[in-house]
């Protein structure tokens, strides 16, 4: 059986999803949770559109069996694997000849095919309208190392609906950010990822997020959602300064030299290279909490600045004892009925 399925039936499928575009396509977007298993090759690909651009359709499908005439028992082997019951979603770019020639292989074979419509740039279309909806924001909002992320975590444990933007950006948002470790995904796939959640989320309860500049390391919110969290009440927890830099001497001490001085050089402009010839001297040094003082009266700046251009009258002030995550998830809680917009 072949289905072909619109966009708003095919995300709510609950079986395993085949991309059958090139693993460029797939590496540069995907669905979330999809499986590769690429008609062509990147090469391939190329071949068979220059083949149709110089030589014309029937030219390029014949070329396209050559090319994969020996591989179909190797993608039916793929689809088995991902999903022996033999139930699957299916889709290339536009919902074309390599989706629909997958499709009838793997119908041939007795698999349950769902075809999308449109293939992925109808995928596209719905998640880029994502964020063009309206969602009850909640914001959650404080100076660098007050552990806003760790305090999110606390509240989803609570049954709040929360997404981490910096988990899906796979950055910490600061200089920092990557930890030395993390790699971010394509902006493409960043959008992917967060519609994702967003499509999951219920529209009568509010939703938490981070408070964060527009650009999270190298990948961006989508304007219109940024836009709905510079105007959404914000909670702004006051953790006292040592707790801070313990926190972040905790998170950022033990990471590599070079990397913390590379980091420290790239903000050389706002620190001043005063500031910045004294951070690098205390990271040499060995002496982290120095460093963090340093740096953090820019972020304390920045962060300050940003918050300066919001309405008095959305930001609710929430001080806390010290950088208890789960303690502090739970005082907030306690209070949001104090906020203007739950009242």
């Amino acid at each position: 059986m072949i289905k072909n399925l619109r966009i708003e039936d095919f995300i709510q499928l609950d079986i395993p999803v085949a991309d059958v575009r090139t693993p460029a396509e797939f590496t540069q977007g995907h669905i979330p949770g999809a499986y590769n298993i690429p008609l062509f090759s990147n090469e391939e690909r190329v071949q068979v559109g220059t083949t149709y651009k110089q030589q014309g359709r029937e030219e390029a499908i014949l070329l396209g069996f050559d090319l994969t005439g020996s591989k179909w028992s190797g993608f039916i082997k793929q689809a088995l694997e991902i999903s022996p019951e033999k139930k699957i979603g299916v889709h290339c770019w536009r919902g074309g000849m390599r989706s629909g020639a997958m499709a009838w292989a793997l119908n041939l074979y007795g698999f349950n095919v769902y075809l999308l419509e449109g293939g992925y740039k109808k995928y596209r279309r719905w998640v880029l309208d994502r964020f063009d909806e309206k969602y009850d924001l909640l914001i959650l909002g404080g100076m660098t190392g007050s552990g806003k992320t760790r305090i999110l975590h606390e509240m989803r444990k609570a049954n709040e609906q929360v997404i981490d933007l910096e988990d899906l950006a796979q950055h910490q948002g600061s200089s920092y950010g990557t930890m030395n470790k993390l790699v971010q995904p394509t902006q493409e796939q960043f959008e992917n990822n967060l519609a994702w959640h967003l499509a999951r989320i219920d529209k009568t309860r509010p939703l938490w997020l981070e408070d964060e500049s527009i650009t999270i390391g190298k990948r961006s919110i989508p304007n219109s959602l940024w836009h709905q969290m510079r105007v959404a009440q914000l909670v702004d927890v006051k953790v006292p300064s040592n707790d801070r830099v313990e926190f972040l001497v905790e998170e950022y001490g033990k990471l590599d030299k070079d990397f913390l001085i590379e980091c420290t050089q790239r903000i050389w402009k706002r620190l001043g290279p005063e500031q910045t010839k004294n951070a690098i001297l205390a990271i040499n040094d060995g002496r982290m909490a120095d460093f963090i003082k340093i740096v953090l009266v820019y972020y304390d700046k920045t962060y300050r600045a940003g918050l300066s251009k919001r309405s008095s009258e959305d930001i609710y002030t929430l001080d806390c004892a010290d950088n208890n995550a789960a303690a502090n998830a739970k005082n907030i809680l306690a209070n949001v009925n104090k906020l203007k917009h739950l009242a």
